[in-house]
């Protein structure tokens, strides 16, 4: 049995075809679990490994003599394509990019096309993951109003959860998480819910902004909790490479998560499970203009 995901269990299968093999190595110098080894000048399944093999297809896309198949955890020879040997992009564009790129909350009333909606999806399954298969969930909303919807039932959702930033619970996480952790609910948490809220009941959406798309990213209790993460920004990329705009949402998943509320709008919306990390990608035609790029910055930079 390999390292288990929602979607598997088990470990992929390894096939060699000896009349092809020059027993040349990369299979064993690629591969960090030690599924393979040379034996008589021919590449062999180790059956010493550490985890079993887990799919991530390292073995099958470097063998010059396409001498190794891998089947299972939901990978297959189908899914293996020739890669160009050229310049996959150059810094100078893929850099202007980030710099043109702002979190836009003001869009056109124009939807975004189906095609675009796919392009956006396929770039965002090549986002690398923590273990393969990829265990990232994505809920696409599709037009303004089915995203007004679901903020609307959101803030209902809300009010049941008031409790999170009472006076009595921000007192206890100080106490047993720490001055920052209460700081950070008090000044940031607690505005922000009674804001989607008192906004919502005047019509303004102030969490997903009526956008004509929204992409929401989750994991699972297996994945790893920066995989949707980095999907949704894979998704941020290709859709601005399209001449959309984007803005990424954090401030509703931690409130999908735990209790009976939460549990019957993820079944409402068909939101498979709970996770520990999730973004939401609003996407659309932006209504403004920037005229200027702003430098940003880390915290810190450290050199050893």
């Amino acid at each position: 049995m390999a390292i288990p995901t929602s979607r598997t269990a088990e470990a992929g299968e390894i096939a060699v075809d000896n009349s092809k093999c020059n027993g040349c190595g990369l299979c064993v110098e690629v591969c960090s679990d030690l599924e393979f080894k040379i034996i008589n000048g021919k590449a062999v399944p180790s059956g010493t490994s550490v985890f079993g093999c887990i799919g991530c297809g390292h073995c099958m896309a470097l063998c010059p003599q396409d001498a190794i198949k891998i089947t299972g955890r939901d990978l297959s020879v189908s899914d293996i394509f020739p890669l160009e040997d050229k310049v996959k992009a150059n810094f100078v564009d893929f850099y202007s990019l980030l710099q043109s790129r702002r979190s836009i909350r003001k869009f056109k009333d124009q939807e975004v096309s189906p095609d675009k909606i796919e392009k956006i999806l396929q770039a965002a399954q090549m986002a690398p993951m923590g273990i393969p298969p990829s265990d990232v969930n994505v809920l696409v909303i599709r037009g303004s109003e089915k995203n007004h919807q679901f903020a609307s039932d959101f803030c209902d959702l809300l009010n049941n959860q008031q409790w999170l930033v009472s006076k009595w619970f921000i007192y206890l996480m100080r106490l047993f998480q720490g001055k920052e952790v209460g700081n950070y609910f008090r000044n940031f948490i607690r505005p922000l819910v009674h804001t989607y809220i008192d906004f919502m009941k005047d019509g303004k959406n102030a969490i997903t902004y009526d956008a004509p798309l929204a992409l929401y990213f989750y994991g699972t209790i297996y994945s790893d909790p920066a995989d949707p993460v980095i999907a949704a920004t894979y998704a941020m990329l290709a859709a601005e490479s399209l001449g959309l705009a984007t803005c990424m949402i954090g401030g509703a998943h931690p409130f999908l998560q735990n209790g009976p509320a939460a549990e019957k709008f993820r079944i409402k919306y068909g939101i498979r499970q709970k996770s520990r990390a999730g973004l939401i990608l609003l996407v659309g035609y932006p209504k403004i203009k920037f005229r200027r790029g702003i430098n940003r910055s880390f915290a810190h930079i450290d050199y050893q």
